[in-house]
């Protein structure tokens, strides 16, 4: 998700166009994304249920065409008395399970931006990690986990040294890539820091073929506003929920 803020406005309907420009992929784009051969190697599947290792990202997801014994795989998967976000689902889970939270998303998808290079943008590793999560803390982007970064490449920019402006590629469902983690240090909003990141990210991901989309929060009006300026349309609403496994429940 994108850098939550206060609610200012409305979140636009979305664009029954794009209905036929996608697929299932992006209706169940972290399933896709777990199932795929990019992001496989950090799976951890047990039959309907998939869920990243907890060092690169946080999601648990399940099939776009799971049935109700998928409960028992998540059980397995994760852990009698386990806490996690549940991603991709309208399912609802049974009664002894108890939802947290449930929060409202959005989807967004690429169908005019303006991709460049930014000369000023320079590519992050591990060795950027520690400096990483420090931005993250300040601005609240979204999960970013240690590993996280292995997931695609991230950019940056500096200023006297310092991390101050990043954004990355997170989800890779075939034929796509979610853009993630666009934040930008509060003493320097307001610069266009977040747009030239995200037009160099998808640079990066037009140049591989694939098409760049991204999620956030409904209720961050103000990153939508700023998608949608720069050419990403609006798909679809989605749901996501943290989700606690009673503990007496075996798989």
């Amino acid at each position: 998700m994108s850098q939550v803020s206060s609610p200012t406005s409305e979140v636009n309907p979305p664009d029954p166009s794009l209905d036929n420009t996608t697929s299932e992929i992006l209706d169940s784009a972290v399933w896709a994304a777990l199932t795929g051969p990019h992001h496989r190697p950090f799976a951890e599947i047990r039959g309907q249920a998939a869920r990243y290792h907890p060092d690169v990202a946080p999601f648990v997801t399940i099939s776009g065409q799971a049935d109700e014994r998928v409960w028992d795989d998540l059980a397995g998967l994760v852990g009698p008395g386990a806490t996690f976000a549940l991603t991709g689902t309208s399912l609802t889970p049974p009664d002894d399970w108890d939802v947290v939270t449930s929060d409202g998303g959005v989807q967004l998808v690429d169908v005019a931006v303006e991709f460049a290079d930014d000369p000023e943008a320079v590519p992050l590793t591990a060795a950027d990690v520690p400096e990483i999560l420090a931005l993250i803390e300040r601005t609240k982007p979204g999960p970013f986990r240690p590993r996280t970064i292995e997931l695609g490449t991230y950019l940056g920019i500096r200023r006297d040294g310092a991390l101050i402006a990043m954004a990355g590629e997170r989800l890779h469902p075939p034929g796509w890539t979610e853009i993630s983690a666009v934040c930008t240090d509060p003493a320097y909003r307001g610069q266009g820091l977040a747009t030239r990141l995200v037009r160099a990210v998808a640079a990066g991901i037009h140049r591989r073929g694939e098409t760049p989309f991204l999620h956030a929060a409904a209720t961050n009006t103000n990153a939508i506003r700023l998608y949608e300026s720069i050419g990403f349309k609006l798909r679809r609403r989605t749901k996501f929920s943290v989700v606690r496994v009673p503990e007496a429940r075996t798989a």
